[in-house]
């Protein structure tokens, strides 16, 4: 069966949607169809924060609440949630929020354009327990730009707000949102139709609950755009101003949801967002897991999916070489069954990736590593949070007495796919873990990759990087704790540090 409507709660009153345009934004629906004005509109690509609202989704019997950009987040996704915006916080009589209140008491506005999603991610970080640490504070606002006020007072606002007993008149609602959400909940596949009345061209909507149902959707649909996290498809939308007749949501499928843990792997449903692959990975793989903390913002990762980043094939996505390095498999799925392949050779050249008619990304298999294996990752950007990488890399290294016995190193950046330094694996494998070696490797980089230059950085500076990075893994790996500094210069202009 199909159900051919939305339904979500906006500030917990029931809203039912029959006839809209599948990308509407859920920024245009709450400014233009809503009035709710609060949520601004800034960049409409994920960056500024500007239009952060808070969902509510249901887990478990229970609410989990998570800031997300509504710029690019499409209004059917929210099917079955709950959504909050700044005029939510208000109390009926008029009082506001103690969010609201400490960045007013503590000046924490000034020209007050930024200060809705400011005050939504606070709130989205108090209500889902968020730590109290400067470090927790700053992953919270990384994803909200402000140009004006400066992040101190707004720093003081944040802790004063989660050093004090919460005055919510939100948390007696709570109950009866998820008495509501529950009622919503059905096993049917959301399918939309709408038709423009300037055009007359139809757009088709489908959200599946099962694998299954999305792989005879594939079949059906086989040109279908798969729409995971949005945070690159939104883009297409709202930048690019494509039309995409046809929308196929991973978001309702279970199946893709799930993380499972054995002796020696893990994997990782495609529909799983960073958010929540990041507790999973990170206790075997700091490095990965300090990389992906820096991909987006918190608004990003919430939304964001480790399968979109795959699938998408982006030479500059950084959890491809990551995964690469580790020996990752992925899981392909379609109406004619499973298929696995090493996920390095998913990745044919720039645009185009190994993915046959009607198939889907459905997990990613992750090895752990044995004893005498060794990983670091690194990112490189010209800010340290919330950029495109210029040159991501990731070194897997096993010692037996010394020696190099095997070798993974993958870069993203350095070329139109992200790609495996085979050559300097091949001058590592049999030779000394030592500085000569290294500097043996470094050389063999230059054949390895030719990479480009473009706005992030030049060539020169990427294989500079490169092989300082590399340089970089053995210092860490044989010094513990150690920082070492690189050869070269960074693309401001400084010397390059990481």
């Amino acid at each position: 069966m199909t159900q051919d409507s939305i339904h979500f709660l906006l500030g917990g009153k029931r809203q039912d949607i029959t006839n809209i345009d599948p990308s509407t934004s859920l920024l245009d629906y709450l400014r233009y169809d809503r009035a709710r004005t609060g949520t601004k509109e800034g960049c409409g690509e994920g960056d500024c924060g500007a239009c952060t609202v808070v969902v509510g989704s249901l887990k478990n019997g229970k609410l989990h609440f998570e800031a997300v950009n509504a710029c690019i987040l499409f209004l059917p996704t929210l099917d079955g949630k709950l959504i909050l915006t700044v005029e939510d916080l208000v109390s009926p009589e008029g009082r506001l929020h103690p969010v609201q209140q400490a960045m007013a008491d503590l000046h924490g506005s000034q020209c007050g354009f930024c200060t809705p999603g400011f005050v939504m991610s606070i709130y989205a970080h108090l209500r889902s327990g968020g730590g109290q640490d400067l470090d927790s504070i700053n992953n919270a606002l990384v994803g909200n730009l402000c140009r004006c006020t400066g992040y101190g007072p707004i720093i003081d606002a944040t802790r004063q707000v989660l050093s004090e007993t919460l005055d919510d008149h939100l948390s007696a609602l709570e109950a009866d949102w998820v008495r509501e959400l529950e009622d919503m909940t059905t096993a049917d596949t959301l399918a939309l139709s709408w038709t423009c009345s300037h055009t007359g061209a139809v757009k088709k909507y489908f959200a599946p609950k099962t694998a299954d149902a999305l792989a005879e959707l594939m079949a059906t649909y086989p040109d279908a755009t798969l729409l995971a996290g949005g945070t690159d498809v939104g883009l297409w939308v709202t930048k690019q101003l494509r039309d995409l007749p046809c929308l196929i949501y991973l978001g309702q499928i279970v199946d893709l949801k799930q993380i499972s843990e054995s002796k020696d792997l893990i994997t990782i449903g495609a529909g799983v967002s960073y958010a929540e692959a990041l507790p999973a990975l990170n206790p075997h793989f700091p490095d990965l897991g300090e990389v992906i903390r820096r991909i987006g913002s918190t608004q990003i990762r919430n939304s964001g999916t480790l399968g979109g980043n795959i699938a998408n094939g982006s030479p500059i996505g950084d959890s491809s070489p990551l995964l690469i390095a580790l020996d990752s498999t992925l899981v392909l799925q379609s109406a004619k069954g499973v298929r696995r392949l090493p996920l390095e050779e998913y990745f044919i050249a720039y645009g185009k990736q190994d993915l046959r008619a009607g198939e889907f990304v459905a997990a990613i298999e992750v090895p752990k590593l044995d004893k005498d294996q060794h990983f670091s990752a690194f990112k490189i950007s010209k800010r340290f949070d919330q950029d495109i990488s210029a040159v991501c890399a990731a070194f897997n290294i096993t010692l037996e007495k010394g020696l190099v016995s095997n070798a993974r190193i993958a870069y993203g950046g350095m070329a139109a796919t992200p790609a495996r330094a085979k050559l300097t694996e091949k001058v590592l494998v049999g030779a000394p873990w030592s500085e000569k070696t290294i500097e043996a490797a470094m050389v063999a980089l230059e054949t390895d990759f030719k990479p480009i230059g473009d706005m992030r950085s030049s060539a020169d500076y990427r294989m500079k990087v490169a092989q300082n990075l590399l340089l970089k893994c053995y210092h860490e790996q044989t010094t513990p704790g150690a920082t070492t500094r690189l050869v070269g210069h960074n693309a401001l202009g400084g010397t390059a540090h990481v």
